[in-house]
């Protein structure tokens, strides 16, 4: 449990090893409803695991609890394909115990089912743009983006939150006299009549929840909408607006109609933790990074983004960001060992001690100071030295292709030992503000 001053988040880890999803529980201190957020359900539809992501991420939760899951459907997600073991969004009504989706289903299925869960919102991205009327073949009633779905008009005996048809209305009204970014973007409401009109949706995650007395709906921005910042935005302030419903008090800290503040927050990557002792920044990272000390198996890797993913394949470790790959590490292979020893680094002129995995800030040069170590800083050399320690060192003395950033700032700076790898700090040249 992590415990922030004014809400409390909880990380559930659902599997014991290779978590194929995860739930963020943000609970305030003052007690009321909870609205559960799943996104990622279709891995091609990044609009609805993008935006509780970020949710996940920037807000702060007061009063009320807010549950997340932005990666249901991780495998997908990283194919960037709506489901590689089928739909998962009609394997609710009955799914195989062979099927891969098994466990998943099981699990999420007893997650909306939990007595504390008052409201359910499934995220996704549609085809067009939601119409009543037929206008062209992208704006008419079969098309599903830029609508809150609902499986029917209300839940018949359930007082708090049964009324779906009026919630909906409720939140898609305010947001159409909102700031959309085109006219056209407007939202409506389509209720799919489910149970008597609709076959495939009564396979469907929110039918399974309307018909176990759960309020749910599908919230679809348009797959027709390509800028990811526009999608992001419009499902926060739908889910916005189910939380003032339900008296779920939040904080953020940004403009929500600020484009490029939104954009910023939603392509930083976050970092990566490799084994405890190397860290990259994954949001301006080289898609491509060689010779990286890895074990030969059993590498850990810790991110702090909820929708990165590492996948091995063809001797390499491929790093996603939801449906986005951000870098392959081909890894050379040392035998690990471990310190508590610090590093001593001449900075600017001034000592400073460090950990490996961390970042050192840079404005002019470096010395990394004498130790048991042998030095390798990647991208310098110096004929006839071994272990490059010592030596006072400015930007320009290295390669600029040996930096890990494709701003060519940061710069690995590896730690060796008896043959051994035991640590990597990275370097960033920053400039000199003034």
């Amino acid at each position: 449990m992590r415990t922030i001053i004014v809400f409390f988040i909880f990380i559930v880890e659902l599997f014991a090893s290779n978590t194929p999803f995860d739930l963020y529980k943000k609970e305030g201190e003052i007690k009321g409803h909870t609205l559960l957020i799943i996104g990622g359900i279709h891995g091609d539809e990044p609009g609805g695991y993008f935006a509780p992501a970020f949710l996940e991420k920037y807000y702060k939760i007061k009063s009320g609890n807010l549950w997340i899951i932005p990666n249901l459907n991780t495998d997908s997600i990283m194919a960037d394909n709506r489901g590689i073991y089928g739909d998962m969004n009609r394997k609710f009504s009955s799914v195989d115990k062979n099927d891969n989706d098994f466990e998943t289903v099981t699990k999420i299925k007893k997650i909306i089912l939990d007595k504390k869960v008052d409201l359910i919102l499934n995220l996704h991205d549609g085809h067009g743009f939601y119409r009543n009327k037929y206008e062209n073949a992208i704006f008419n009633p079969n098309a599903w983006g830029q609508a809150t779905i609902i499986d029917q008009e209300k839940i018949n005996g359930l007082e708090k939150f049964g009324n779906l048809d009026e919630l909906a209305n409720k939140v898609t009204s305010i947001l159409n006299n909102d700031s959309l970014f085109q006219e056209y973007h407007s939202f409506g409401v389509k209720n799919t009549e489910t149970k008597f009109k609709d076959e495939q949706m009564q396979l469907s995650l929110t039918y399974f929840a309307v018909t176990n007395n759960k309020p749910a709906m599908a919230i679809e921005t348009s797959k027709n909408i390509t800028e990811l910042t526009y999608k992001v935005i419009y499902q926060l302030k739908s889910i916005e607006e189910f939380m003032k419903i339900m008296d779920i008090k939040f904080e953020r800290d940004f403009d929500i109609n600020n484009y490029e503040q939104v954009k910023n927050k939603i392509y930083d990557f976050g970092k990566v933790t490799i084994n405890n002792n190397i860290s990259f920044d994954l949001t301006d990272i080289k898609s491509n990074m060689r010779f990286v000390p890895l074990k030969k198996n059993d590498n850990k890797f810790d991110f702090t983004h909820s929708l990165a993913r590492v996948k091995n394949s063809d001797n390499k470790y491929e790093i996603y960001i939801g449906n986005i790959k951000v870098c392959d590490l081909y890894p050379q292979i040392f035998d690990l060992s471990t310190t508590k020893e610090k590093i001593k680094i001449l900075i600017d002129g001034k000592e400073l001690e460090t950990s490996f995995a961390n970042i050192v800030d840079i404005k002019n040069d470096f010395k990394i100071l004498k130790s048991d170590f042998r030095v390798n800083i990647i991208g310098f050399s110096k004929n006839g030295v071994d272990s490059e320690d010592d030596i006072l060192i400015k930007k320009s003395d290295i390669q600029d292709n040996y930096s890990i950033d494709n701003s060519n700032n940061k710069y690995r700076v590896e730690f060796y030992k008896d043959g051994k790898f035991y640590g990597m700090i990275i370097l960033n040249f920053i400039a000199d503000k003034k």
